[in-house]
């Protein structure tokens, strides 16, 4: 249950009062991660009264998911938040909170709150100092600006992180109330936090991008009688060829860990391996030297064949 921050009569904090609070909540901007999240805080039953949104899209996204809420200048979205939500690129992040600290429109007491993965509440100090209440609520999901974002949130978890325990509680309490689990994360290893879920995620995309690249060169001949014809168009047969392999792997790593490794790098089978070197370098070198060092990392993990450590090894120089 989320806990309200009492203010007085001449702006200051009076502490914490521990009665459930509906909150109005601000957003800056209306992109796929601020909108996604203004429709699970409204479910939770708070109001999101403005939100900041710019470009068509944003504008778009404001006004079908939602559509109670006014398309507002910034400022006037800061001046009237309970809860500021701040749901901007990580490189803009840090000149929106001094220009709104500069301008002196966000009232002490208010909950501000970041959606930036790399960020933790040090970027937030220009409007902490002014008495606001600086949190980094972070969904470690992938957005895409469709309905499924939000569905989604259910599942996510969020790195939080905050200044002190009132902030870790309120800003658990807020991802409860949109269906997420929380996750501490201190200040220090947010940066670290941040690489992590983007080696995961995004150099997922790529591997899968490049091995579907290779399959559709592979398959290129003619295929069996009723197949269609491989072509560059996604959601074809190399993507429906190696999906089950994909998903099966992925679910295997997050069940078994390293235990989940299997192939010719694991077994430690130089011939194999090499085969693939000459087959991929000769498709696509760039492709091969990415290959290669996921090879040698595979190779480490499993502690494999030395000899193919020293094949994969010289052939990375």
């Amino acid at each position: 249950m989320l806990t309200s921050r009492s203010v007085d009569s001449d702006g200051a904090n009076s502490g914490v009062d521990p009665a459930p609070a509906r909150l109005t909540v601000g957003i800056v901007s209306a992109g796929r991660v601020g909108s996604a999240l203004g429709v699970a805080l409204e479910r939770a039953g708070h109001v999101v009264f403005g939100v900041a949104a710019i470009s068509d899209a944003s504008v778009h996204r404001a006004r079908t998911r939602l559509p109670d809420s006014q398309i507002l200048p910034v400022e006037q979205v800061a001046q009237r938040s309970e809860l500021l939500l701040l749901a901007v690129p990580d490189a803009e992040l840090a000149g929106l909170v001094r220009g709104l600290a500069s301008a002196g429109v966000v009232r002490p007491g208010t909950i501000v709150a970041h959606t930036s993965g790399a960020n933790g509440v040090g970027v937030l100090a220009p409007l902490t100092e002014q008495g606001a209440l600086g949190l980094a609520i972070h969904p470690a999901m992938t957005f895409t600006g469709h309905d499924e974002d939000i569905a989604r949130l259910a599942n996510a978890c969020f790195g939080i992180t905050a200044a002190d325990e009132v902030g870790y509680a309120i800003a658990q309490a807020l991802v409860i109330e949109m269906g997420g689990e929380p996750v501490r994360i201190e200040e220090d290893q947010r940066t670290l936090y941040h690489a992590a879920l983007a080696h995961g995620s995004n150099h997922l995309v790529t591997l899968i991008v490049d091995a579907v690249s290779a399959l559709r060169e592979a398959m290129s001949g003619p295929g069996l009688l009723g197949q269609p014809v491989v072509d560059e168009q996604p959601g074809g047969l190399p993507e429906r060829l190696i999906g089950p392999l994909v998903s099966a792997a992925l679910d295997n790593a997050l069940r078994r860990g390293q235990a989940a490794l299997t192939g010719p790098v694991a077994r430690g089978d130089v011939d194999a391996v090499a085969a693939h070197l000459n087959a991929v370098e000769s498709f696509d070198e760039r492709l091969a030297a990415s290959y290669r060092a996921m090879s040698l990392r595979t190779a480490e993990l499993a502690r494999t064949n030395p000899a193919l450590l020293e094949l994969l090894a010289e052939k990375g120089h």
